[in-house]
């Protein structure tokens, strides 16, 4: 008798869960052929050819080439059907918007990048940000959307979509950043901080690892991303590593915030700026202020190239940074003992050994010695497409680890299905 290949989602039975978890192997590639299911799995040969069959009939398998034979018939091996959607990702910064398109493997098919000012507020940000998706989703053909990630520069409650008390966006508090892209797409929104983001991207990067691992950006802002095994950590409010804002010993200047003192006000990307025009201003001499001279506007990039050229005034400036985030990092070092620290964003990438050295010795110097034995701190690869792949990593951890079991009975995602709002058709 044929077996029936419609399943009730209702509950997590053991055949849902099997079936899911067949097409997760196919899909990451753990396992491509049915003897190899078998076998990672403990299933028989009978069961294991029944639930690919249904998976196939769900559209989420197909076969692929024969796999090459190591002793009798050589087994055709699986794909996961990588082309029947597609993944969106608007990673909003500071002073700029960053949108992308990629497939269900992650990969970024294409991007777009404009400069923005985030306070412009959510409304116009979000027109900005879709008009620029919506030109690339044109150009790519119709192929349906799955799911979207946005970051933000800012705390998100992970659960609603929506910023919390972020302190350079302002109007974005509580706003429902979900809902609008969500009306938008018509496929189910995550909305995160844009450092988890960046954090995630480490993560695909040492897939087999399941890193402990602090991501650490220092831009115009500063924030951290934190992977306890290979799992972002949020908090409960969504501030984890939000150390941009913690008080800076004897330090009084004002932040952006509103408080005095905070780690980002004397050493973030704007405050190197506000000091760097500060120093000129007074009659400093070298070659950031020769470019500053002839109408270059200083921007946190300016300065940590000019850091690595070797002018004096950046790399006091790039080094007093440093020695300020090495010493917040090292804080987090002996709380969370993460294995790896990578150090990323506009000022720590663009000024290279100059930041890092910086920082390894201040870290070194106050962890405790048994955090430290096997730590490793690197640069990060200071790609532009980190925050879209992470955005991208986001999504596919959501539908396919997360709420899988919620749609995969209707073929694809849609918002009513993965959030269990009513029965999608």
């Amino acid at each position: 008798m044929a077996h029936d290949s419609t399943i009730r989602f209702g509950a997590q039975t053991d055949e849902v869960t099997t079936l899911l978890r067949i097409v997760n192997l196919v899909r990451l590639g753990e396992a491509v052929t049915r003897p190899e299911i078998g076998r990672v799995t403990g299933l028989g040969r009978g069961v294991v050819t029944q639930r690919v069959e249904q998976a196939m009939a769900k559209g989420y398998l197909e076969d692929g080439e024969f796999a090459h034979p190591s002793g009798g018939r050589a087994p055709r091996t699986l794909r996961f059907r990588s082309d029947r959607g597609l993944i969106v990702v608007c990673a909003l910064g500071a002073l700029h918007l960053h949108v992308g398109v990629a497939g269900l493997t992650g990969d970024v098919l294409a991007d777009a990048h404009r400069s923005w000012d985030i306070a412009s507020g959510p409304a116009k940000t979000i027109d900005a940000a879709t008009a620029m998706i919506d030109q690339l989703l044109e150009n790519i053909g119709e192929v349906p959307t799955w799911g979207v990630g946005v970051g933000v520069p800012g705390p998100v409650n992970f659960a609603t979509g929506s910023p919390v008390a972020p302190p350079i966006m302002p109007g974005w508090n509580g706003f429902d950043v979900r809902r609008r892209f969500e009306q938008r797409y018509g496929a189910p929104v995550w909305v995160d901080n844009d450092v988890n983001l960046l954090a995630l991207t480490e993560r695909a990067r040492r897939r087999d690892e399941h890193p402990d691992l602090i991501y650490c950006k220092v831009g115009s802002g500063i924030g951290a991303g934190l992977l306890s095994q290979g799992r972002i950590h949020r908090g409960a409010k969504g501030a984890a590593g939000d150390i941009g804002h913690q008080r800076v010993r004897d330090a009084d200047v004002l932040c952006r915030c509103g408080k005095t003192g905070c780690l980002e006000a004397v050493a973030g990307g704007w405050a190197l700026v506000r000091d760097a025009q500060e120093a000129i201003a007074a009659g400093a001499t070298g070659y950031l202020v020769q470019r500053a001279s002839v109408g270059e506007a200083v921007t946190p990039g300016m300065i940590a190239g000019a850091a690595e050229d070797g002018d004096a005034l950046a790399i006091s400036l790039i080094r007093r940074s440093a020695l300020y985030v090495g010493d917040a990092l090292s804080s987090l070092v002996n709380m969370f003992n993460p294995g790896v620290i990578v150090i990323g964003g506009a000022v720590a990438a663009g000024a290279g050994e100059v930041y890092l050295a910086e920082v390894r010795q201040r870290v070194y110097e106050l962890s405790h010695p048994l955090a430290t034995i096997d730590l490793s701190i690197v640069r990060s690869q200071d790609d532009v497409r980190e925050p879209l792949r992470g955005g991208a990593e986001m999504v596919r951890e959501q539908l396919f680890d997360v709420t899988f079991a919620r749609w995969f009975d209707h073929g694809r995602p849609t918002v009513a299905s993965v959030r269990g709002t009513s029965s999608a058709a």
